[in-house]
Parts: C-alpha cells; sequence; structure tokens
C-alpha cells in the first residue's frame, strides 16, 4: 500500500448495498460504524454505491453486492485505502462460487468480519489483513409482555436464509401447559412470505407476526421477552445476538457461525440448523427448568462485554491507525 497521509479528521464513504431507510441488517450495521466513525471526530457519508465520490477512505460493507465499488475504487485508486467488511452471506454462502466476492477480498487492504470464527471461513492467503470487530449495542428499556405469558422474540426478516418459520413450527409442537408465545419482527421479503405468516397465525395461536417495525420498538420488544431466538441457517454475526446480550436476555440459536463466534462454542443454547423438534424440546426446557435457563443467563452475561459500544469504537480507532490515520 502506498504511503497513507496521517490526517487527524480522515473523509471516508461507507457503501452498502441497503438502501436508505432501510432496516436490513446491513444498513443497521453502517449506521452503528459511521456513529462509532463519527465520534472518532471523522466525516463519514453513506452510499449505496461508490461512484467516485472523494474520499480518503472507503468502507465497502458487503463483498459480493458490493464489488462494482471495490472494483472502481481500486481501478481509480489503486494503493487508496479499502476495507471490505464481510457479510455472513459472503463467509458461509457466496465465497466458494463467487469470483466477486473472492476478488473484493484481493483488493482489500483490510477486512472486518463480525465475530472471530469469522476469519478461519477466509481463505488462508487473506486472513492476515483481516480484523474481527464484534458489532455493539445498547440496552433498551423493555415492553413489558402480557401478564402469564413466557414471550420469545424473533427478529429475524422473512427470507430463506434465517428460516423465518421454524421457531413458528417449534412452537406448534409445544405441550398444552406450554404459556410460550413467539412474537416475530421483520419485513417480508420472499415471494409468498407475507401470506405463509398471516396462514401461520391463523393457524397456530403461539405466534404472532408483527411485520417490520422501527428499531427502537424491535428493542423494547426484545428486552422485554424470555428469550431470543435465533433460526437462522448461516450468520456472519447476528445484531439481534448483540441487542440480546446487551438487554441480558437469553438466547436460543442455531448453532451458525455467527452466533458461536460470540457467545462461545460451550455456550448451552445452540440446536441444530432447520431442526423444529430439537427447538420445541429447547424451548420447553428453558421454559420449565430454571437451571437451564440460569445457564443461558450465564452465558449471555459472560458474553455482554463483547458488544459494549466503546469495545467497538476502539477497534475501528486501532483498524485506522494500521492504515496510517489517527483519531
Amino acid at each position: 500500500m502506498g504511503r497513507v497521509p496521517d490526517l487527524r479528521r480522515v473523509n471516508i464513504v461507507i457503501a452498502t448495498p441497503a438502501a436508505r431507510g432501510s432496516r436490513k441488517g446491513n444498513r443497521i450495521t453502517a449506521l452503528r460504524w459511521a456513529g462509532h466513525l463519527r465520534a472518532l471526530r471523522h466525516h463519514v457519508s453513506l452510499v449505496e454505491a461508490w461512484d467516485g465520490q472523494s474520499c480518503d477512505l472507503l468502507v465497502a460493507l458487503h463483498a459480493t453486492k458490493s464489488y462494482p465499488s471495490v472494483e472502481r475504487f481500486r481501478a481509480r485508486r489503486p494503493d487508496g485505502p479499502l476495507i471490505v467488511g464481510l457479510a455472513g452471506t459472503d463467509l458461509y454462502q457466496d465465497l466458494p462460487s463467487s469470483p466477486e466476492a473472492r476478488r473484493s477480498l484481493e483488493l482489500a487492504t483490510r477486512l472486518t468480519v463480525l465475530q472471530p470464527l469469522g476469519i478461519e471461513a477466509l481463505p488462508p492467503e487473506v486472513r492476515g489483513k483481516a480484523r474481527s470487530i464484534v458489532q455493539s449495542a445498547h440496552a433498551a428499556r423493555p415492553t413489558a409482555a402480557p401478564p402469564g405469558v413466557f414471550q420469545v422474540c424473533l427478529l429475524a426478516h422473512l427470507r430463506a436464509v434465517k428460516d423465518p418459520f421454524l421457531g413458528a413450527s417449534a412452537v406448534r409442537l409445544l405441550p398444552a401447559r406450554s404459556r410460550a408465545r413467539l412474537v416475530h419482527l421483520g419485513a417480508a421479503l420472499d415471494p409468498g412470505a407475507e401470506a405463509r405468516a398471516r396462514r401461520e397465525m391463523a393457524e397456530n395461536a403461539r405466534y404472532v407476526w408483527l411485520g417490520e417495525r422501527p428499531h427502537r420498538a424491535a428493542l423494547g420488544l426484545l428486552a422485554g421477552s424470555k428469550l431470543l431466538l435465533v433460526t437462522s441457517r448461516l450468520e456472519g454475526g447476528s445484531n439481534a445476538v448483540s441487542e440480546a446480550l446487551a438487554a441480558g436476555v437469553p438466547i436460543l440459536s442455531t448453532q451458525v457461525g455467527g452466533s458461536v463466534g460470540v457467545l462461545g462454542a460451550d455456550y448451552p443454547g445452540y440446536t441444530p440448523a432447520g431442526d423444529a423438534a430439537a427447538l420445541a424440546s429447547s424451548l420447553l426446557r428453558a421454559e420449565e427448568d430454571a437451571g437451564f435457563l440460569s445457564a443461558l443467563q450465564r452465558g449471555v452475561e459472560r458474553a455482554r462485554p463483547l458488544v459494549d459500544p466503546v469495545r467497538e469504537r476502539e477497534a475501528w480507532r486501532d483498524l485506522l491507525a494500521e492504515l496510517g490515520f489517527r483519531s
């Protein structure tokens, strides 16, 4: 990399494929990164694609979808500092088959992943320029659940990679004595998903889909729940997991890298991806076995320092310093 000017105030452009106003995870991540970088006294702009905007540093979120931005930037700025932030679909879905994703990794000056196991998913030749920056979150004021209900929360858009109806299938399997109710927030992104969610509500008294809600409302619902469910088939690093940790809410998750990398391999709340019966068993155990729920709680408290906003901000400060920028 060519010499980078030692600037106190850096002009940074973050390119994210998630449009302004979107509540997709990539947009939430980009907005949070922008907040941290601004707190470090840098100037930050968010764009959907980089097309020549003036900047000292480009941060491209999503190796596959932001590849056109990465390619344009590197063609015009052969020595320019370029950070590529990797999403879960990059790491666990696209890299084996996408030449664009692999090329983004090659062109980047540095790479970021959202949890340490993400580095292991990278090709060996680029791991040396990868840094793990766990997503931070703030605790929210809880929205109280209805009395007598064991409320379980699912924060996931309705798209196949999230396996969004696994939770609904699981609560169908619970015995009549269970007080569990699953409240699901997320936009219907896949064709037919909204109709299926409405049909599920009509047939399943334990399932409530509220659609897409403002982020603050979602955090309040999460904070007032007994559990967060993560049902994804793959995750690079879940915003919802970080938000549950900040709120001190126990988590039941499919055993995917994005959760294991944050919660740890010995966390007791994992179930196999796609296994509704195993999830139902864990749900009932969390509801009826105080010892199990306490073990989940202890695991959450142990991991909670990882999502301290100061920690994430300092990680960005260190990364900028590696590139020659002082904060």
